[in-house]
């Protein structure tokens, strides 16, 4: 696909079977998006909703982000050479845990809108796959989730996850 696609996108959703170019889903502050790849500046300012990448990521990935979230596959184990480390934290996602249901029910939407056979393979392997994906995290975000009382956080994080 090309570049800047899902620029500024406040809802809706995109799965895109296959890669995409550069400075996919800067701005974001809504949308969920799930793709196979991208280029260089993914997720850049972005401020809001959900972007899975089950593929390779060019440079400066994360560059400013202050909201939402990203689970990326790390198969070459390199991201964190490739990301923009100012701004987000990156994690692990534990078996049983509420981001493996998000990033299982979006991998399982992918693969049925689709039909992207790489989705496929993740879902075969995913005992396996699972410890590659790291979560890119907002430390900004965290900051301001850790502001709330807890309700309030469970609250922003079921509206967020709903968009």
């Amino acid at each position: 696909a090309g570049n800047v696609i899902g620029y500024g996108a406040t809802c809706g959703e995109i799965f895109l079977n296959g890669r995409a170019g550069e400075r996919f889903a800067i701005r974001n502050s809504g949308m969920t998006a799930v793709v196979e790849g991208v280029g260089d500046h993914g997720c850049e300012y972005m401020t809001g909703g959900r972007v899975v990448v089950l593929g390779p990521t060019g440079m400066n990935f994360a560059a400013g982000m202050t909201g939402g979230s990203a689970f990326v596959l790390d198969e070459n184990n390199d991201f964190d050479l490739r990301c923009n480390p100012a701004t987000i934290d990156l994690e692990s996602i534990p078996p049983g845990s509420a981001d493996e249901k998000e990033l299982l029910d979006l991998i399982r939407t992918h693969r049925e809108l689709t039909g992207s056979p790489k989705a496929g393979r993740i879902l075969d392997e995913w005992d396996t796959t699972l410890p590659k994906f790291v979560k890119v995290f907002p430390v900004e975000y965290r900051q301001a989730l850790g502001k709330m009382s807890r309700e309030d956080a469970e609250a922003v994080n079921r509206q967020t996850q709903s968009i």
